[in-house]
C-alpha cells in the first residue's frame, strides 16, 4: 500500500542525495577502482546454480579459508571503490536495506507499514537479474525470511551496511552517531549477523550516507574488508515519483558502475516502479548487470 505523498520539503532530498558522494574519503585516502585491490575473481570451477553464475567463493588463502570477494588483508587500510573498470558493459545495482531505531519505532506504531519492498526482489527474480543488497543487521533481524528469499537466489550478492545504520562521521543527514569505539564491532557484528543466512557472501560495506572519513577507514582496518561507495546515486529515497530516478540512473550510468539504490518500501517508495524503466535503459545501452564482485573484477 502506497503511503501519502510526501511534504513539499521532501522534493529537494533527492537532489541532496545526489551529493552523497561529497562525504567520502578524505583527500588523502586512496580510492581504488576495480582490480585485485578490490576483489577476488570467482573461482572457476563453481558451484553448480540455475543462474550459471559462478559461486563467490574464490581461491583459498594462505590459512585455507575461501577468500570473498571485496576480502583484503586485515590491518591495512580498506579500499574504497566508487565503481568498476570502464571496459565491458557489466554494470552492479546495489539495493541498501536501511533500518535506524527511528523506522523501528514507526513499524511498532503503526505509522509505517513496511521497509521491505517485496516487489523489487520479484521484479529481480522474473528477470533473472542479479543485484547486491547491502543489509544491516537490524533490517536484517527485522525481516529474516525476506532475507533467506535473497541468500537463497544464487544472482544476488549479500553485502554490509552497518547494524543501525548510524553515522560514522559528523553531520552525515543527521542520522545519530555512533562513538568511535563502537565502529568496529558494529560492523563485525552485523557480517556474523549476514553470514547465518549463508548465500553468496561477501566482505563489501557500504557506509550510511557514504560519509566516511580516515579515522573511520582506520576502525574498520582489522576486518578486511572493501568500502563501496558508488559512481550513480539514484535518489530514489523521499522521491515523490518513478521518473527521476529513471533519469538519475540513465543519464550517469557507464560500464562498470555502481548503482545505488533502495529496497526499503516506506522511504523509498517509488524503486519498484523506476526499475523495469531502468533494466530496459541498460539494455537499450547495451549494459548488463552483473554481481558486484564481477563488475569490480572486469
Amino acid at each position: 500500500m502506497r503511503l501519502p505523498k510526501a511534504v513539499p520539503a521532501l522534493l529537494t532530498a533527492a537532489a541532496v542525495l545526489l551529493a552523497a558522494t561529497a562525504c567520502g574519503a578524505e583527500p588523502d585516502v586512496p580510492a581504488f577502482v576495480g582490480g585485485p585491490a578490490t576483489a577476488t575473481p570467482a573461482a572457476a570451477a563453481a558451484s553448480p546454480s540455475t543462474s550459471g553464475l559462478p559461486s563467490p567463493s574464490a581461491v583459498a588463502t594462505p590459512t585455507g579459508r575461501p577468500r570473498l570477494p571485496g576480502q583484503t588483508k586485515p590491518g591495512l587500510l580498506p579500499p574504497v571503490v566508487n565503481h568498476g573498470p570502464r571496459a565491458g558493459g557489466l554494470v552492479a545495482l546495489t539495493f541498501d536495506a536501511d533500518m535506524t531505531d527511528d523506522m523501528l519505532a514507526r513499524l511498532r506504531s503503526g505509522k509505517v507499514e513496511s521497509y521491505a519492498n517485496v516487489r523489487i526482489i520479484e521484479l529481480l527474480e522474473r528477470g533473472k537479474v542479479p543485484a547486491t543488497f547491502f543489509l544491516t543487521g537490524k533490517w536484517v533481524q527485522r525481516y529474516p525470511e525476506l532475507t533467506r528469499r535473497i541468500a537463497g537466489n544464487q544472482r544476488f550478492e549479500l553485502a554490509n551496511h552497518t547494524f543501525g545504520h548510524q553515522a560514522f562521521t559528523p553531520g552525515c543527514y543527521n542520522l545519530p552517531r555512533i562513538p568511535p569505539a563502537g565502529m568496529t564491532e558494529d560492523v563485525a557484528k552485523t557480517f556474523r549477523i549476514i553470514e547465518g543466512y549463508g548465500g553468496r557472501q561477501t566482505r563489501y560495506f557500504r557506509f550510511p550516507g557514504l560519509c566516511h572519513d580516515r579515522a573511520a577507514l582506520r576502525a574498520l582496518s582489522p576486518l578486511g574488508l572493501t568500502v563501496v561507495d558508488g559512481d550513480v546515486v539514484s535518489g530514489d529515497p523521499f522521491a515523490t515519483d518513478w521518473r527521476p530516478i529513471v533519469k538519475a540512473v540513465l543519464s550517469k550510468v557507464k560500464p562498470g558502475s555502481v548503482v545505488i539504490l533502495h529496497v526499503t518500501e516506506a522511504n523509498a517508495r517509488f524503486t519498484d516502479e523506476a526499475l523495469p524503466h531502468i533494466l530496459k535503459g541498460l539494455a537499450e545501452r547495451g549494459l548488463r548487470p552483473a554481481p558486484l564482485s564481477e563488475v569490480l573484477a572486469a
